[in-house]
């Protein structure tokens, strides 16, 4: 696992639009959205490479919606496409938007390599470029928009040791599901959960079980692992799952061990399933990251590149691999247990017709759901 780790070097704000989301189509397909813009000003066209629709939901049913709409409301031309973890396509994708004329590309890269062939040819085309929600280690993108990644880790750490804590547990075994060994971002939510884990590990009270990260976040091979892991140490008792799929993937073997519910797993992106199992008692917590307000910071920044424009971000991270400061807008995530679940659904994030659906009412209910 690449060892990049970021330092947040000034203050980072949340950049507030207020935009309201609309629909977005998923899959590899094209979508655009355009809408005229004044005739005195020529305004570039915006290309948006999305990494994948297995990873996580998040891709397709939030980011590409709140994108398209902020786009839509600011009267720019966008191209948001999906590359489906083909790195081939990635490129491609790319290639194709920068001949068709976005002089901004925003990219989710695959893995750093990618998004650095990916951004040189755009900087040698004159495109400028945004990371979004991953940093391109060495690529050295014009800015990065995402969320404090590491503290996404801290909360997880801390909402393991909550729920172990609520349980009663003595020197539990914790075993870990970490995300893509690819992903810069999921070196940095290991280094915050392990931040305030490995303390716990070094005291004695809490025992260091088995550890695998999980390539290109795939989470059937999640389950394959945490499989393996269960049975070589049948005594696991919490479970640090780096987000919402690979905890499900963890939680679907507990099942089978009649062990659901008794063993703490944590999440993240608060994915309508991960919620649902926070609501079912089989997930101790997730992390929600407020991916509209995300979207809006990027769009923002990609639409004054567009009208050839050069915004000014709120703080900046080091790209440990170039030792360079890039420009950067970093969000505050957020801890979600059954107690505040609503707080996503009073968001918008998620409906409650979609999570309070069967035997989900009941614990809608019962959690304050409205």
């Amino acid at each position: 696992m690449r060892k990049g780790i970021l330092s947040l070097t000034a203050s980072a704000a949340a950049l507030a639009l207020g935009l309201t989301a609309c629909g977005g189509d998923g899959g590899q397909t094209t979508t655009t959205t355009s809408s005229a813009p004044a005739a005195s000003q020529k305004v570039g066209k915006i290309g948006v490479i999305l990494p994948d629709s297995k990873s996580s939901a998040r891709w397709e049913t939030a980011d590409r919606k709140f994108l398209e709409e902020a786009f839509k409301a600011a009267g720019v031309e966008s191209d948001i496409q999906n590359a489906q973890n083909d790195k081939t396509a990635f490129q491609t994708i790319a290639d194709q938007m920068i001949t068709n004329g976005a002089t901004v590309l925003m990219i989710v890269n695959l893995d750093s390599g990618t998004g650095k062939t990916v951004i040189d040819k755009a900087k040698s085309q004159g495109v400028a470029t945004i990371d979004y929600d991953r940093l391109t280690l060495g690529g050295g993108a014009a800015y990065y928009v995402s969320f404090d990644n590491t503290k996404v880790g801290t909360l997880q750490g801390e909402g393991l040791s909550k729920c172990l804590g609520d349980k009663k547990a003595e020197k539990p075994i914790v075993a870990y599901l970490n995300g893509s060994p690819t992903d810069n971002n999921a070196t940095l939510f290991k280094a915050g959960y392990d931040g305030v884990l490995k303390p716990k590990f070094d005291d004695g009270s809490y025992v260091k079980g088995p550890e695998q990260s999980v390539p290109d976040w795939d989470n059937t091979q999640a389950g394959t692992l945490f499989e393996q892991m269960l049975t070589s140490e049948p005594k696991i008792a919490g479970v640090l799952a780096a987000n919402d799929g690979l905890g499900n993937a963890a939680i679907t073997v507990l099942k089978k061990n009649n062990l659901n519910g008794k063993v703490p797993v944590t999440g993240q992106d608060a994915t309508v399933q991960g919620l649902q199992n926070i609501l079912a008692g089989d997930q101790c917590m997730t992390v929600y990251k407020a991916v509209k307000k995300e979207a809006d910071a990027a769009a923002k920044l990609a639409v004054a590149l567009a009208k050839g424009e050069k915004p000014a971000a709120s703080g900046s991270v080091k790209d440990s691999e170039t030792g360079q400061d890039v420009p950067a807008e970093l969000l505050d995530p957020q801890a979600i247990y059954f107690d505040n679940v609503k707080d996503v659904v009073a968001d918008g994030y998620v409906t409650k017709e979609e999570l309070c659906t069967g035997d989900f009412a009941d614990k809608c209910t019962e959690a304050g759901i409205q």
